[in-house]
């Protein structure tokens, strides 16, 4: 009896680990989309033209700011939300005194699940522009590259990024999309 009951809880529980690591991998290609999309469009590139999936699903492992910024809001989201229930549950009347007693109201759970997203969704957005604006900086600070290709041109500028398929450089005010491997020689975006 006891080991039967023992096998179910620990299928549970790791049903439960696949669920929360399967939502924060969701949640972090979701960051990393955003937050390469801000990075790209400082320099007017819209990457959804250039990329594949694959560029989005590993966006988040692509640059250690976004990974680290991922973990990191997670964490700081579930950390609020416990936080939150805890004064709930612990300190009722001063948790109801700073929400004007509205925690009373029928609409109050569902109203707090929606403030949650919102401001989630409003500090990833005022972040991934911060984010945007100071790889713009780091970049341009960079030293140039120079790409050689398959004419033997040689193509001088400061690294932008790169998807599976293009290279994004900018050379002076003008941004560059350099196929990797195609007939294309290049792409003058900017």
């Amino acid at each position: 009896m006891k080991e039967g009951l023992i096998k179910d809880t620990y299928e549970l529980i790791i049903k439960e680990i696949q669920t929360v690591i399967t939502a924060s991998y969701i949640i972090s290609v979701g960051i990393g989309m955003l937050f390469n999309y801000q990075k790209y469009s400082e320099f007017d590139i819209n990457i959804f033209d250039y990329s594949d999936v694959f560029d989005f699903l590993i966006a988040p492992f692509s640059d250690f700011y976004i990974l680290l910024f991922a973990t990191a809001s997670i964490l700081i989201v579930s950390i609020l939300i416990k936080l939150d229930t805890l004064w709930k549950n612990k300190w009722p009347k001063s948790y109801s005194k700073l929400n004007f007693g509205c925690d009373k109201k029928s609409w109050f759970k569902t109203y707090r699940i929606v403030l949650f997203i919102i401001s989630f969704v409003l500090y990833l957005y005022l972040s991934a522009d911060y984010y945007g604006r100071y790889a713009k900086n780091k970049i341009i600070n960079k030293n140039d590259i120079s790409i050689k290709l398959a004419d033997n041109e040689i193509k001088l500028g400061k690294l932008i990024g790169k998807t599976k398929d293009v290279i994004f450089i900018l050379n002076d005010d003008s941004v560059y999309a350099l196929p990797i491997s195609s007939l294309v020689k290049e792409i003058k975006i900017k």
